[in-house]
């Protein structure tokens, strides 16, 4: 096989991956957010939930989580939904976990914010809300950014986690490649995929940074 079909082949795969990606960071950005606002809630109760949730998601792993969100509805209520479910599972999944992420970014950068900035906005007549979307919040998103785009990196480098549940993602294509042909070159040119992906992501976060260097 040539290396401009063993392309052809992994690019054919590369829409699942890029699927993947792109539902996980549309979807765990805002889940995030509100998840960081729970955690520093006044409610002893949602701090709790909350905290449970990051603690957990953190520290077991994505892989664990796949297996869990697909197999726990059938194990725990008896539910089966087929083999179509493997795709909605892996959303889920990577969703969940990546929020967790993100939600400790977030509070980091929220709580990392003057107190006076708050007080400041409160003299000039806004209201909490108002001053936590037109003034605070697009300032923590400018110190958050180099946080977030590292594990939006590491997102694109994750997708690969789809083979657990049998997806074929384009990692897996290129093992499946190199492995009918006995050769290590599918795996190199998969590894040329994910690099010029992750630097079109990093340019692309890069760009939003200096965009937002008013808030600085």
């Amino acid at each position: 096989m040539s290396v401009i079909q063993i392309i052809e082949e992994l690019w054919s795969s590369f829409g699942v991956t890029l699927n993947i990606f792109l539902v996980t960071l549309l979807l765990s950005l805002p889940l995030g957010l509100l998840v960081a606002l729970g955690r520093m809630a006044k409610n002893p109760l949602l701090r709790g939930f909350t905290g449970a949730y990051i603690s957990i998601m953190r520290g077991t792993p994505l892989m664990l989580q796949l297996i869990v969100v697909y197999f726990g509805p059938y194990y725990l209520f008896g539910l089966s939904f087929g083999t179509s479910y493997r795709m909605t599972a892996i959303y889920i999944a990577f969703v969940i976990n990546y929020a967790a992420y993100f939600a400790e970014i977030y509070r980091s950068g929220i709580q990392s914010m003057p107190k006076g900035q708050y007080e400041a906005a409160k003299l000039l007549g806004y209201s909490g809300r108002q001053t936590f979307a037109y003034i605070i919040l697009p300032q923590v998103i400018k110190r958050i950014l180099p946080s977030v785009t590292n594990e939006v990196i590491t997102l694109v480098k994750d997708t690969a986690f789809a083979f657990t549940l049998s997806v074929m993602e384009m990692f897996t294509k290129a093992k499946a490649l190199a492995a009918g042909q006995t050769s290590i070159l599918p795996l190199f040119i998969a590894g040329a995929f994910y690099y010029i992906f992750n630097y079109a992501v990093a340019f692309a976060f890069e760009y939003a940074e200096k965009k937002l260097d008013y808030y600085q």
